[in-house]
């Protein structure tokens, strides 16, 4: 697992979207919780993905209609550093009404 090399409020949300669920969750699923564009949070998973800190598969199942969907969730060995990112961007944003940043947060 490689170290992230930036800290962004936008992967803060993605990875605590992440952390929340113990169930894998598909990228538009992300994209609702997060409050986030698509062309936000696709991004960020594939760069989570390449560093090993998400693993990603596609849906098998024949059951439901509609483009296939694909499943990300948290790599075990990820959940600590995944918390440790959240916590460091925690510190930096104050309350407020940004859903885009998916905390309700805003800059200081």
């Amino acid at each position: 697992m490689e170290p992230l090399s930036r800290k962004t409020p936008a992967t803060a949300a993605v990875l605590s979207t992440l952390l929340s669920s113990k169930d894998a969750q598909w990228g538009l699923q992300i994209v609702k919780q997060t409050g986030l564009k698509t062309g936000t949070v696709y991004p960020i998973l594939e760069r989570l993905e390449a560093a090993g800190w998400v693993e990603a598969e596609w849906d098998t199942g024949d059951t439901r209609k509609g483009p296939r969907r694909r499943y990300f969730r948290l790599a075990g060995d990820a959940v600590s550093q995944a918390s440790q990112y959240v916590a460091s961007l925690e510190g930096q944003m104050k309350p407020g009404r940004s859903v885009a940043l998916g905390f309700g947060w805003i800059a200081p």
